[in-house]
């Protein structure tokens, strides 16, 4: 009893301290109302805000410029816009607020890691990508949105395939078994994959591109940083938006084969088959495989909010049909951002997003029958006909006696019945505590479920391996959850013209996986689409497996600035993760940048043309662990089930096998130092920035998967053993070329990138990928000294007019050809790359114009091993028309049965400049839309892909067969890729 009163008085003076804070803050307050306007046009404002300077307590102008706010008396409003200039009044009971127009963003805010910052005050390497004209693209992810936007940052989209991901390398490769994905942050969650992400509920993307800027996030940053923010709502400022596209997608690029005629004269030269006379042409197909793909993106949200309280509602549906018949990717996404100002010193945040995808997979290039649907579109002979439904009984294998014929839609009906979808909720919820203006406690709480279905059916009858399993299906499913708790304090001073900010935290993750997996064949038919329906489960394929990692780390930050003009940034994080050994836990990772801005001192007063100029330098370490098995340092061994069926084997205990990977104690973090140097200026009335950075990266401690020799206990070890370099130089221009009725803005970027590996410890060579069957040997080697990822062959000297066969050149000497003979043929990574976008707008018209690039790299068209290679039944090319055919001729195509190795034949330079937007909008007049209460309406028209310039003969440049794996080692491969569309858009976006 005793207790129960002491509870009740603790409760009824901790209620009567919350009341006694809102009386006395509520005291001495006034109601505002007012309205902000364009000093030049006197057009009212939307969107700006309007906050009591020294607190939280914010609100925005609605559509027609109007706003109301509490505020303490005697205290003063800042106004800020971004493209205005800023402004603080004292308040009154009624205010009108008139802002300029600003050409100068450098008093915009940038989100940093953990925190934020004015972009003038920035000491790193930060790149930030416009968001504006996303809308108006057919952007369905990330990496389509930033390509060609950032210098430093190199994208390619390898594929065309619905739902690709993209490649992204920030500042090179700097890893050798591990993939070049930059760790996202969205909302302050970190994330390794971004596809749950709908581009169109981002409002801010900035780029941390160096070690001094990314090593506040330790041991995942050696790949660079993405901090993404979402959409959210504004005080004051009610909204509902509309977005809708229509886009059609057609083939960039065909390719012509030869007629039944020209095919059968190549098919007696080779000399393998012996077709009868009178076959005709039947089948294009190319018409017969491609179709025009069709894609919608519907998109709605719904925003508003007070002084105390802002949400913002959003929700999607995408719906893209391949060019490729049955390939699609479909995603539903919602999301939700609610932000509370519980109290003057208490605002929570909730931030929910949610996203279904859902894809099949198309058999085009790696994994599939050699070379999958695209290639099979070239190699099928036209006079075979399109296989007949009706007919169960006409196959292609053994075709008139040729073996190895896959028509293309026998290739598409693998995969038709297949589908993989996931399911994907990232939660978070937060409290910001001001215990006084310059001290903050930030907490917050994020949840990021996964859930992934992929089903595969595989009928008894259409494809040779269908038929000889009986048909054949599966079923594998994972859930991931990956839990983050971070608690950051920062505290913020100045001291006349010292400036200071500190900052410190932690930030705890868990994850935890699992998987099950069943395989089944034997159907009596293929009608029962399940495998209920299987009367066969596999043994050996059929269980499950989970596994569980976790990091604790800490943080701190201290950034320094006087007067504006010297400034100083550190940063320090420790990070203990799980997959390493006790012993070797713990990495740290530091960081310092400064920067100087010369255009504040006395003596550049008198240069008015320089609006701006800093120069600043920093240097950094990060981490990786990416190559990182859930239990790498442990010893791994294999299990084997025993055949239960097996009389005397019914209750078994199952092998354990040897050793698969070896145990490795002294397994520590791949570690990567930065040091970079560059200036920002900004002249001529802030209508010209000009950007420019030197980097140097050196990753030591690289994280390899070694093979042992033979007789050891296992075949591979995961350890630490070499050193790979990354240097270059990147350049950014941003104009303001016209400013008046007729606008014209260029922003321009272009990133050179030298790489090299330079040393390796436990194995020297690395070979890899084999890409035909009939050469059957390695394309890629790897070892200190060269840059990564180089092709490795013959050198082809063209074909001797005498024997058409190709010359290969005898490198030693010996007087004859042989594995000795090979050499390094050539390198895909690209010397530069480039994007530029040029914006205009007169009136209610703005036309976007953007083009991106790349020079000095080549590409091994592995796709003309099999399309050009005349070495079996397959239908080729029109290229094989000028083969050698008899002694003196001179001609660049070998003979029918040539010797085929893997040579600077089919090495071709991949640099390509192509217009990868154009985009025209329309907006109605604004005033005559507010009678009937909307803001906007702006109808579009776009066209993506629209021409490519390229020396390259395949369907497409822009291409890396073996961008989804996890080797960053192997690049610039063709092999039956899916190739890229040119896309045409009709889009609408409303506001009221």
């Amino acid at each position: 009893m005793i207790y129960f009163t002491r509870k009740v008085t603790f409760s009824m003076g901790l209620a009567f301290l919350f009341t006694l804070m809102n009386v006395v803050f509520a005291q001495d307050r006034i109601q505002i109302s007012g309205r902000v306007l364009d000093a030049n046009d006197q057009k009212p404002l939307s969107g700006v805000t309007i906050t009591q300077k020294g607190s939280n307590n914010a609100v925005s102008s609605n559509g027609d410029g109007r706003f109301q706010i509490s505020a303490a008396m005697g205290s003063t409003l800042q106004f800020t816009f971004v493209g205005y200039d800023s402004k603080e009044v004292p308040a009154n009971n009624t205010m009108v607020v008139q802002l300029n127009s600003s050409t100068n963003v450098l008093e915009d805010v940038i989100v940093i890691g953990y925190g934020s910052v004015k972009r003038k005050d920035v000491t790193t390497a930060i790149s930030s990508v416009s968001t504006k004209d996303l809308e108006k693209r057919p952007v369905t992810n990330f990496g389509q949105a930033i390509q060609g936007k950032a210098a430093g940052v190199a994208v390619i989209q390898p594929s065309g395939q619905p739902g690709a991901a993209p490649q992204i390398q920030i500042r090179g490769i700097t890893s050798f078994n591990s993939n070049t994905t930059p760790l996202y942050v969205v909302d302050g969650v970190p994330v390794e994959d971004i596809k749950f992400l709908s581009p169109n509920d981002i409002a801010d993307i900035q780029i941390l591109k160096d070690a001094s800027s990314g090593a506040i996030y330790g041991s995942r940053g050696s790949n660079g940083v993405i901090l993404v923010t979402t959409k959210s709502g504004k005080a004051g400022e009610a909204k509902i938006t509309l977005g809708t596209q229509w886009t059609a997608n057609v083939v960039n690029n065909t390719v012509q084969v030869l007629n039944t005629s020209q095919y059968k004269d190549l098919q007696d030269e080779i000399g393998l088959v012996n077709l009868p006379e009178g076959l005709l042409d039947q089948t294009d197909w190319f018409k017969e495989t491609y179709k025009t793909g069709i894609q919608q993106n519907h998109q709605i949200s719904i925003s508003d909010g007070n002084e105390k309280i802002r949400y913002y509602l959003g929700g999607g549906y995408l719906n893209e049909k391949g060019t490729l018949q049955g390939s699609f990717f479909r995603r539903y996404n919602f999301r939700v951002n609610i932000d509370n100002q519980v109290r003057k010193w208490l605002k929570v945040n909730a931030n929910i997003n949610y996203s279904d995808n859902n894809d099949n997979g198309i058999t085009s290039g790696l994994g599939s029958n050699r070379g999958g649907v695209v290639t099979s579109v070239i190699t099928t002979p036209t006079y075979a006909p399109v296989w007949d439904l009706a007919n169960p009984d006409r196959f292609y294998n053994n075709f008139y006696g040729i073996s190895n014929i896959t028509s293309p839609l026998e290739n598409l009906a693998r995969t038709k019945n297949n589908n993989n979808r996931e399911n994907r909720i990232v939660a978070t919820g937060s409290a910001l505590v001001s215990f006084m203006p310059n001290l903050t406690w930030k907490t917050s709480f994020s949840f990021d479920r996964r859930s992934g279905i992929m089903t595969t059916f595989l009928d008894p009858w259409t494809t040779a391996w269908g038929r000889n399993q009986f048909g054949e299906a599966s079923d594998m499913r994972n859930t991931n959850t990956v839990l983050t708790w971070d608690n950051i304090l920062t505290y913020s001073k100045s001291y006349g013209k010292h400036n200071l900010e500190a900052m410190g935290g932690s930030s705890w993750t868990d994850s935890k996986y699992a998987r099950s997996e069943i395989f089944g064949s034997n159907y009596a038919n293929g009608i029962i689409e399940t495998l209920n329906a299987a009367n066969k489960i596999s043994w050996d394929r059929t269980g499950s497996t989970a596994s569980n990692w976790g990091i604790m780390s800490y943080f701190a930050r201290a950034m320094y600035n006087y007067d504006g003009k010297y400034l100083v940034t550190a940063n320090m994080r420790a990070d203990g993760s799980s997959k390493l050994s006790p012993e070797h836990r713990w990495g740290y990772f530091p960081s310092v940048s400064a920067a100087w801005r010369i255009s504040s001192e006395d003596f550049m007063k008198d240069i008015a043309w320089i609006n701006d100029f800093k120069i600043r330098g920093g240097w950094g370490q990060t981490g990786n662990q990416y190559g990182l098995g859930d239990y790498a340092y442990l010893q791994l061994s294999g299990i084997q089930r025993q055949q239960w069926f097996v009389e005397g084997k019914e209750n078994s205990l199952p092998n354990i096998n040897k050793p698969t990977i070896l145990r490795a104690k002294d397994l520590t973090w791949e570690t990567t130092s930065t040091t970079s140097i560059g200036f920002d200026i900004t002249m001529l009335s802030n209508r010209l920035t000009v950007s420019a950075d030197y980097y140097n990266k050196d990753t030591k401690d690289l994280l390899m998967n070694a093979s042992l020799p033979a007789g050891q206990q296992a075949n591979t070890i995961q350890r630490n053993g070499g050193r790979l370099n990354n240097h270059g130089f990147e350049f950014a221009v941003n104009s303001k070329n016209l400013t008046g009725n007729l606008t014209w803005n260029t922003d321009f970027n272009i990133s050179f990138n030298r790489n090299k590996l330079q040393q390796l410890d436990l194995q020297q060579v690395y070979y890899d990928v084999k890409t035909n069957d009939y050469v059957n040997d390695f394309v890629v080697k790897n070892e200190p000294g060269r840059s990564l990822a180089g092709f490795y062959g013959y050198l082809s000297d063209g074909v001797n007019p005498e024997t058409g066969e190709l010359m290969y050149r005898d490198l030693n000497d010996d007087g004859k050809i042989s594995s000795s003979d090979r050499t390094y043929i050539g390198n895909p990574l690209p010397k530069f790359v480039y994007g530029m976008t040029n914006s205009f707008s007169y009136k209610n018209f703005d036309l976007s114009i953007f083009i991106q690039g790349t020079y000095g790299n080549d590409i091994f068209n592995a796709s003309r091993m099999e399309t050009e290679g005349m070495y079996d039944g397959r239908n080729q090319t029109t290229v094989v028309l000028d083969r050698w055919r008899v002694p003196g001729q001179i001609t660049h195509v070998p003979k029918a049965g040539f010797d085929m190795k893997n040579s600077t034949y089919f090495v071709e330079d991949g640099s390509y400049l192509r217009m990868k937007n154009v985009s025209l909008g329309y907006s109605i007049a604004p005033e005559k839309l507010k009678r009937i209460g909307i803001n906007k309406i702006q109808p579009y028209l776009s066209v993506s892909n629209l021409f490519t310039l390229t020396k390259y003969s395949g369907m497409d440049p822009e291409v890396n067969q073996y961008s989804g794996g996890s080797d960053a080692r192997i690049q610039g491969i063709d092999w039956g890729t899916y190739p890229q569309n040119r896309s045409f858009v009709l889009g609408l976006n409303i506001e009221f």
